[in-house]
């Protein structure tokens, strides 16, 4: 397994990241498979864990914690808060005070008593940045977390980040956790540039695009059972709409679906990973997630470990999706709330 520095910190880390959503409640929820999978990660030379609060609202991280018992030393263990974590509205978001409950509740979970990368999972409009940067410095300088970072930031918000971080002394956002993928190429306009320029590491996430990538979703075809888009509409929402057939974005999906698989026969890959490969091959990229329900799916993704493109495959990609473009918008990760209707009306 391949080895890159993250972004100015000095860890060496895996190509691949084993993202851990779909192991528990919301995916495979039989947990010794899943602390096999874990383990067999970590056999393959994967270095990196990843994992949420509010994965199984809390049972992921306590499946991932009782995989790492004895193990903890073989992994750096990267989770987020934000996300809604109970009834209580003050349960959710990037607050001090909720931040200092979260870690807490997380480190009792992954039982251990730090994190190595304690990543905020979305912008959080209502809490001042500084205000998240000082409980995340406090919690470096306690030892309850190594590093700081950031998902699904706009260029523009890190580096506002950035610049409050050196006017108050806090600590930095040491990576950026973007959504990233052949039909998801908005971070290539301001996110890659802006983390690159303030030297952070980069993990992406749903390099297969939600399962798209895989070849599974074709038109006409049997949609297969127990897969990601089952899942995604019963939990409805953004993650619902990733799946919805009746929108123009997740057509633009089905009709290219068919050309990217035409490019990976080309190339003599599947297309899983052509997918995954062409993440890698971005030279703002340190580590790509992947994230398997199942063996069979760890087995396949660990079997395409050192493939690399070569410029015509890249070449012919860029034709089908142009550098910067996503296809679909509700695979951005993250609503703007300066683009809902209530701020764009007068």
């Amino acid at each position: 397994m391949e080895r890159r520095i993250l972004g100015r910190t000095g860890v060496h880390v895996s190509a691949y990241c084993l993202g851990t959503m779909m192991l528990g409640p919301w995916g495979n929820t039989d947990q010794d498979e899943c602390i096999r999978m874990i383990h067999r990660a970590l056999d393959a030379g994967i270095n990196v864990v990843d994992t949420a609060d509010v994965y199984g609202e809390g049972a992921t991280e306590e499946i991932v914690g009782r995989a790492l018992r004895g193990r903890r030393d073989d992994a750096i263990l990267a989770t987020k808060v934000f996300g809604q974590m109970g009834p209580d509205p003050n349960h959710h978001g990037l607050s001090r005070r909720w931040i200092m409950r979260a870690v807490e509740d997380s480190l009792r979970r992954l039982g251990t008593d730090h994190i190595d990368l304690y990543q905020v999972h979305r912008p959080d409009p209502d809490t001042a940045i500084e205000e998240t940067l000082g409980a995340l410095t406090d919690l470096i300088r306690q030892g309850k977390i190594r590093y700081a970072g950031s998902s699904t930031f706009p260029g523009w918000l890190l580096a506002e980040a950035h610049h409050e971080a050196e006017r108050h002394g806090l600590a930095r956002f040491a990576t950026e956790q973007p959504p990233y993928s052949i039909f998801v190429r908005h971070p290539e306009l301001d996110v890659f540039p802006s983390a690159q320029a303030h030297g952070m590491g980069i993990l992406v996430w749903s390099p297969l695009a939600g399962g798209w990538l895989t070849g599974k979703y074709r038109r006409g075809a049997e949609e297969p059972q127990g897969s990601r888009a089952v899942w995604a509409r019963k939990r409805g929402g953004r993650v619902g709409l990733r799946f919805d057939l009746s929108r123009s974005g997740a057509q633009r999906k089905l009709d290219l679906v068919e050309d990217v698989a035409a490019v990976a026969d080309k190339a003599g890959l599947s297309p899983a990973h052509l997918a995954v490969a062409f993440t890698l091959a971005h030279p703002a990229v340190t580590s790509t997630i992947i994230g398997p329900k199942t063996p069979e799916q760890l087995e396949d993704l660990l079997a395409g470990a050192g493939t690399r493109l070569d410029q015509d495959t890249l070449d012919a990609l860029d034709e089908l999706v142009p550098p910067g473009a996503t296809l679909d918008d509700a695979d951005r990760g993250w609503d703007p709330p300066w683009m809902r209707p209530e701020a764009r009306r007068h």
